[in-house]
């Protein structure tokens, strides 16, 4: 098995890409993928035929965010390949083969969140993206195509796309593909069906007529009808002219074997109880009095730079500290504060800025919904759950709300209180498209309805308790008991049982392309890795490309 990095980070700088390009002409951004065959994060395989490893996709992560940020004036974005008549191979299979189980389902998570972030950009940010591929898509490369708007293929009587797992690799399409090809692009489920299990692709005609692509182009007419279709999908968007973006500098950030800090977010390891203590602190200021006063705070917003903190440190914990199966989220400050800088970014929505900054938080909060950890909010005095903070607390497992105060610490602190507003009211849907509190009242419109009319007002623990808000309001005789009570329960269980309770407690209500990708991803990927069909020492995995073929438990379960 391949050595894990001591320590992943998540933080790129563009300047340092091995992976992939980024050029600019007006309103058409291309990002061409030309992977470093050496440039794997860790010793072991070669990334040949454009396959990728998590490395590779922390750097197109960056790419997406920045051009959202950095580039309003970016209407299109083509993604292509740098090499000759390959797109992209997939994820690098000796990679997955000698990776750790939970190496391959943290790196096929992040993937999906990457993909489902460019489908973000096109539905809410106008920057279209268009898939060129200049060569062969297999696997997780197609995956990416299909993550894309508009899918063009070129046509050299070789190229084709494909989803090999099943045949090749006694595994699954890890990044939504099998989802994406039925319930995006409406491929017939019998044609999808022989699709998924022949290796060998469908190109040329064929793949236009299935609907696995949107269109073949010769390769004497390529480099002209990308041009041409970059620049109608520019010529549609909704994205704005002559504004200038803002740039995404280096977090802060300081990192020892027990915590992690940045400027708004922290976290402290107990390694001997497996729980990580994560207190987010609210804006020391009023935000500015109008929208260009946001502009000019640019990154240091606080609302985008303590989401960019949360959402680093999500990414840092979720792959670097795999025992620490719970987290217990704090917040302190000013709630009024934090409410105020809701305010300024929900009059504004119709502002390029204001609305990156809200589907950001969106996605953050997103990543936290379907991180494997056990969430527990804590209430205390002091705390500042409170619009878009409260949302911390809506996607706890568990929330506990201090009645009164604790009374020998601080028998003159304010009580603690939370505070509902328009920012939990449906800008920041979940990924099953509803907002946390229309999926935490899912069935009771009563109650959802009550919660409404008690928009903007403190909301002490028995208020709060009474209208489903929290999970228990004990005092502060019973608060240290119960909290302790909890975290130990957590900790005692199996956190394979855990994780399969929360992935479907989470998400109540509608299916949509997200729940579908994830919930399948958690359900069947991860028993699929786990089998000795796929990783075992004769399983698929291990014998791709060895010339022997896998032998398979035959048994279906």
């Amino acid at each position: 098995m391949l050595d894990r990095p001591p320590h992943v980070e998540f933080q790129v700088d563009p300047s340092a890409y091995r992976h992939w390009r980024v050029d600019h002409d007006g309103p058409v951004a291309t990002v061409t993928m030309d992977v470093d065959e050496q440039g794997g994060l860790v010793p072991g395989y070669e990334l040949k035929l454009n396959s990728y490893d998590l490395g590779v996709d922390i750097e197109l992560y960056d790419i997406v965010q920045r051009l959202r940020f950095e580039h309003p004036e970016v209407r299109t974005v083509v993604i292509t390949s740098g090499k000759d008549r390959i797109f992209c191979a997939g994820a690098n299979i000796r990679m997955l083969a000698a990776s750790s189980h939970p190496w391959k389902v943290n790196f096929c998570k992040f993937t999906n969140e990457t993909r489902n972030g460019i489908e973000d950009a096109t539905v809410h940010s106008g920057q279209v993206y268009v898939a060129a591929m200049n060569g062969t898509a297999s696997g997780g490369g197609y995956e990416l195509a299909l993550a894309c708007d508009r899918l063009m293929l070129i046509d050299d009587r070789s190229s084709t796309v494909s989803l090999p797992e099943l045949p090749l690799l006694g595994v699954l399409p890890g990044t939504g593909g099998l989802t994406r090809i039925v319930d995006k692009r409406f491929v017939r489920r019998d044609l999808a069906d022989y699709f998924a299990s022949h290796s060998a692709g469908v190109g040329g005609r064929k793949a236009v007529q299935w609907r696995l692509v949107d269109e073949v182009v010769p390769r004497a007419k390529w480099d002209d009808s990308v041009r041409e279709r970059a620049a109608e999908l520019a010529a549609a968007s909704t994205r704005p002219a002559d504004v200038n973006g803002i740039s995404l500098g280096r977090l802060t950030k300081q990192r020892s074997i027990d915590e992690v800090t940045y400027r708004y977010v922290e976290a402290h390891f107990n390694r001997a109880e497996k729980t990580v203590e994560i207190t987010v602190a609210g804006p020391d200021a009023d935000p500015p009095v109008d929208i260009a006063g946001m502009h000019a705070q640019a990154d240091a917003f606080w609302t985008l730079a303590m989401s960019r903190e949360l959402d680093d440190l999500i990414l840092d914990l979720r792959t670097n500290e795999l025992e620490l199966g719970t987290w217990v989220f704090r917040t302190r400050g000013d709630a009024q504060r934090v409410l105020r800088h809701d305010a300024l970014l929900l009059a504004n929505r119709d502002d390029w800025l204001a609305n990156e900054i809200v589907h950001y938080v969106k996605r953050t909060l997103k990543r936290l919904d379907v991180t494997s950890r056990s969430l527990i909010a804590l209430i205390e005095p002091g705390s500042c759950f409170a619009g878009s903070l409260l949302e911390l607390a809506l996607a706890a497992d568990r929330s506990f709300h201090l009645a009164g105060l604790f009374e020998d610490v601080d028998p003159d602190a304010e009580p603690a209180t939370i505070t509902v507003d328009d920012m939990n009211l449906g800008p920041l849907p979940m990924s099953n498209g509803l907002s946390r509190l229309e999926s935490r009242f899912l069935g009771d419109e009563h109650s959802l309805k009550a919660v409404g009319e008690r928009r903007g007002q403190r909301l002490a623990a028995a208020d709060a308790e009474a209208l489903g808000l929290v999970t228990f309001g004990p005092d502060d005789i019973d608060w240290d008991e119960e909290v302790r009570i909890a975290l130990e329960e957590r900790t005692g269980f199996s956190p394979d049982a855990l994780t399969g309770l929360e992935a479907n407690l989470r998400f109540p209500g509608p299916e949509t392309l997200e729940t579908k990708i994830f919930g399948r991803l958690s359900a069947w990927q991860n028993w699929i890795f786990n089998r000795p069909n796929a990783s075992g020492p004769d399983g698929a995995l291990r014998r791709f490309g060895t010339g022997q073929r896998p032998d398979f438990e035959r048994r279906r379960v």
